[in-house]
């Protein structure tokens, strides 16, 4: 079986700085890097490099730098028949800026990826006989994400939601969604709830619950995760490395999962396995260049003996 992706593709502009300014501020910047992303294209090139087949759903410019993208996908192996070339939008942009802790802010340009309508989606999931999973977020035109939702529920697919950026949450999306995977901010701005540590993530999943859906992974960043299903609870603690860049990490996370799920594992074998790929992720810069492939992570959990990961990945 394989996944669909329906989601996002932007180029990266990232620029590297001690400290963030603050309004009204120059400062001096320590470098600027060039990189390929969007959290759909993020989410599909993880499954790919996990040797998950994957179809990615999106859109970018009928431009070089749309050329460009589409074809690092395909170096890859993401599925690319069905990423639309707008003729009347320029491929997405996203301006990032890191500071000594790793940590960033975005701004998020999304060109041709408001060029992605209902019929796109529509046409390509009808195509597309072979997945089990459908893995979105809201990058992309709302009614869009929902209308992949709706057509994935009507095949019987399995529907993964990433809710980010938060910006882009409506709670509608959420009566289609049998798994989410929300960050602290995202889980805010969706119930309401500050989350901070195993109890108020508790809390969370349990208003998701109320909401109709029945599984969540709610994400702490460096406190871990809670994962959430059909009121069984399981906390994930963070896997230790030295971070450098934690751009595409939640990308890296949601496409894990859903690569997981597709080939048949437990909701919390697939967490616990997402959570190395995350953590492996934010070792390097970038964040397709930093997803790591399934022989890197194989490596990883042999050199960190985390022996306590169970997963059919990693017993080819």
């Amino acid at each position: 079986m394989s996944v669909i992706v329906v989601g996002s593709i932007n180029q990266d502009i990232i620029s590297f700085v001690e400290q963030y300014p603050k309004k009204g501020d120059t400062i001096f910047g320590e470098k600027i890097e060039y990189f390929y992303g969007g959290k759909g294209a993020n989410q599909a090139t993880t499954i790919a490099r996990l040797r998950k087949k994957v179809y990615l759903i999106s859109a970018v410019g009928d431009d070089s730098q749309g050329e460009e993208i589409i074809e690092n996908l395909q170096k890859s192996n993401v599925n690319t028949d069905y990423i639309k070339m707008s003729a009347s939008k320029e491929t997405g942009t996203t301006i990032v800026t890191i500071d000594h802790t790793a940590e960033n802010t975005m701004q998020v340009f999304k060109g041709a990826n408001d060029d992605l309508t209902n019929k796109d989606v529509i046409k390509a999931m009808d195509s597309i006989m072979d997945s089990n999973i459908l893995l979105v977020q809201m990058e992309i035109p709302q009614q869009s994400a929902i209308t992949s939702m709706k057509t994935a529920k009507e095949k019987g697919v399995y529907v993964v939601l990433d809710p980010a950026p938060a910006d882009g949450m409506i709670v509608e999306a959420l009566k289609y969604a049998d798994l989410i995977t929300p960050n602290q901010q995202e889980t805010k701005h969706l119930v309401g709830i500050d989350v901070f540590d195993e109890n108020s993530a508790l809390k969370a999943a349990k208003a998701f619950e109320e909401i109709g859906v029945n599984s969540s992974i709610i994400k702490m960043g460096s406190k871990g995760s809670l994962v959430y299903e059909n009121g069984s609870v399981m906390f994930i603690p963070p896997v230790k490395v030295n971070p450098v860049d934690t751009v595409g990490a939640g990308d890296a996370f949601a496409g894990a999962i859903a690569a997981g799920l597709s080939n048949g594992e437990s909701l919390l074998n697939s967490a616990k396995f997402a959570n190395i790929v995350a953590a492996i992720s934010i070792t390097k810069f970038g964040a397709q260049t930093a997803i790591p492939t399934i022989d890197e992570v194989k490596k990883f959990i042999k050199e960190k003996n985390l022996q306590t990961v169970n997963c059919s990945f990693l017993n080819g």
